[in-house]
């Protein structure tokens, strides 16, 4: 696993696939990760989602929530953190343009959750060696529960993608 002469850097570890590798149809899980009351704290306050759901447990019971509640935007953030750690798009993607979203359950501390990931549209993009792709990512509960869909759209590297102004 070195670098061979003549080269800037070595290759990386784990590449990610090109947007011709993602089928349509095709479809992985990530790992599993626990949500912890660290968690929430940090990014409650790192973000400022002081919303008493999230900061008063007697507040959100009152709500009907049988736990401490964690904001969507939370079980995104840790949703999208799991697909990256796949690997998935490690050398291959070039921008995150748009995406859906869509809360389908309350998520709380101590829900184990995990990401499945389908491809819905794989396609060339106008120019240069890229493409467009469209995944179905639902993050479930340890219960298999569906908590938060998104449809993120990406630019991704093609199969023999050349940096722009690389030499031939």
């Amino acid at each position: 696993m070195t670098a061979h002469p003549g080269q800037i850097h070595p290759p990386l570890l784990a590449q990610g696939q090109a947007w011709e590798e993602m089928t349509v149809g095709s479809a992985f899980r990530t790992a599993a990760r626990t949500i912890t009351e660290t968690d929430l704290i940090s990014f409650v306050t790192w973000a400022g989602f002081t919303e008493a759901l999230f900061m008063d447990a007697s507040h959100a019971a009152g709500g009907g929530y049988t736990g401490r509640l964690v904001p969507g935007a939370l079980v995104y953030c840790l949703g999208e953190g799991l697909v990256l750690q796949t690997n998935v798009l490690n050398g291959t993607g070039l921008a995150f343009m748009s995406m859906d979203l869509t809360i389908k359950r309350p998520a709380y501390v101590g829900d184990t959750i995990h990401v499945v990931v389908e491809v819905t549209v794989a396609r060339a993009a106008s120019t240069g060696q890229r493409g467009v792709v469209t995944t179905r990512n639902t993050v479930r509960n340890q219960r298999g529960e569906d908590v938060l869909v998104y449809t993120p759209v990406r630019l991704i590297r093609g199969v023999g993608y050349r940096e722009p102004g690389a030499s031939s």
